[in-house]
C-alpha cells in the first residue's frame, strides 16, 4: 500500500486524442512482405492512426487537455502542473510540457517530461500522486503523448506495423475519502533489458550524425522474441502481485487496463489475474502501439463510453524499453 499524506490522489477528468488518418494494415501490404491476416494474428492490429509530418506530440496532448478541461469544466489557468511521458518529445528541450505550457497558456503550471518508454504514462502517473498526497499540488495534469510515426522505420516491417500516434490526459486532484483514488503501486526497471528494444541514435552516446542517419540508429529497434517473451512475466506478474498485496479477487476487479503492445501479450495477463477479456480495456485493435497513449487513451476511451463507474477498481500495468515495467491500482472516484 502507499503511504499517503494528508490527501490521496484520484483521477477526477480525462482526455484523448487520435489523429484522423487511419493507417490499415492493407496499406503496408503494397510495400512490404506482410499481410493483413499475419499482422491480425501476430499483434490484433487492424489498423492504427498517423499524425501529419509537420505536426508534433504536443499538438495531440495539447488537444487531450483540452477535452479534459471541457470535462471537468475548468480552465486552464487552475492547472499546476504538466508532467508528460513521452519517447517523442517536440525536441530534445525545451520539454515537451514547457512546449504545453506556452501553447495553452497555462500560466500558473510548471512541469516536465519523464521518459520510461511505454510504461512512461504508469511512471508520470506515480511521479504526479506524490505531489498531490503532500497537499503541495491541487490540480496535476499527467499526459501520456506519442508520435511514433516519427521514429518508426517504415521499411522495417517487424516494427513499422506495430505503431500509431496519440494522446491520452488524466486530471489528478486530492481527496479526502481514502479509499478512493490511487492505491497501490508496484514499479520495477532493469537495465539489461536494453539491448532487446532501444534507438541508439540522437543521444550523447551516438549525436546524430551522418553515419547515425545511414545506420538507421535514430529508429525503433526491437527484438521481438525477447521482448515478447519478457513483457508476457512482467506485465502479468506485476498485475497478479497488485491485486494479491490489496486482498482483491479477480472479481472484484471491474478492469485490467493493459498497455496495448500486443493482444497475445494482453490475453496472458488477463489469464494470469484469473480476468475474463470483457474485463480488459482494449484498443489496439483501432490504434497499434501508441506507447505512453496506450493506457490513458484506454481510460478515455471507456469513461466516455459510460463503462467506468464509481468505486471501481481498475488495474494499470505495463511493459516498455528499459526495461521498465509496473502496476498501478486505482479506484474509480467519479
Amino acid at each position: 500500500m502507499l503511504n499517503k499524506g494528508p490527501f490521496n490522489a484520484a483521477i477526477t477528468a480525462v482526455g484523448h486524442y487520435f489523429p484522423e488518418r487511419i493507417i490499415s494494415n492493407k496499406y503496408f501490404e503494397e510495400y512490404l512482405d506482410t499481410s493483413d491476416e499475419w499482422i491480425k494474428t501476430r499483434t490484433g492490429i487492424i489498423e492504427r492512426r498517423r499524425l501529419d509530418k509537420d505536426k508534433p506530440t504536443s499538438f495531440m496532448a495539447v488537444k487531450a487537455i483540452e477535452m479534459l478541461l471541457k470535462n471537468r469544466g475548468i480552465g486552464i489557468e487552475e492547472i499546476d502542473l504538466i508532467i508528460v511521458g513521452t519517447v517523442t518529445p517536440d525536441m530534445i528541450y525545451p520539454s515537451t510540457a514547457c512546449v504545453i505550457q506556452k501553447e495553452m497558456g497555462a500560466k500558473n503550471a510548471w512541469g516536465f517530461d519523464i521518459l520510461a518508454a511505454c510504461s512512461g504514462f504508469l511512471f508520470s502517473l506515480m511521479t504526479a500522486v506524490q505531489f498531490v498526497q503532500c497537499g503541495s499540488h491541487k490540480k496535476v495534469i499527467v499526459v501520456g503523448a506519442d508520435k511514433m510515426s516519427a521514429i518508426s522505420n517504415m521499411e522495417d516491417r517487424n516494427t513499422c506495423i506495430l505503431f500509431g500516434d496519440a494522446a491520452g490526459a488524466v486530471l489528478l486532484e486530492p481527496t479526502e475519502d481514502k479509499s478512493y483514488g490511487v492505491v497501490d503501486a508496484i514499479l520495477k526497471i532493469d537495465g539489461e533489458g536494453g539491448k532487446n528494444l532501444h534507438q541508439l541514435g540522437g543521444g550523447s552516446l551516438n549525436p546524430a550524425s551522418h553515419e547515425t542517419v545511414e545506420k538507421r540508429m535514430h529508429y525503433v529497434y526491437q527484438d521481438g522474441k525477447s521482448v515478447f517473451k519478457d513483457a508476457v512475466k512482467g506485465m502479468a506478474d506485476v498485475s497478479y502481485d497488485i491485486m494479491v498485496n490489496n486482498n482483491l479477487s479477480s472479481e472484484q476487479i471491474s478492469f485490467l487496463v493493459p498497455h496495448q503492445a500486443n493482444l497475445r501479450i494482453i490475453t496472458a495477463c488477463a489469464e494470469r489475474m484469473g480476468i475474463s477479456m470483457d474485463k480488459v480495456m482494449v484498443n489496439i485493435n483501432k490504434y497499434g502501439n501508441t506507447t505512453s497513449g496506450t493506457i490513458p487513451t484506454c481510460i478515455s476511451e471507456y469513461w466516455h463510453e459510460g463503462k467506468l463507474k464509481k468505486g471501481d477498481y481498475i488495474v494499470l500495468s505495463s511493459f516498455g524499453a528499459g526495461y521498465t515495467w509496473g502496476s498501478i491500482l486505482v479506484r474509480w472516484a467519479y
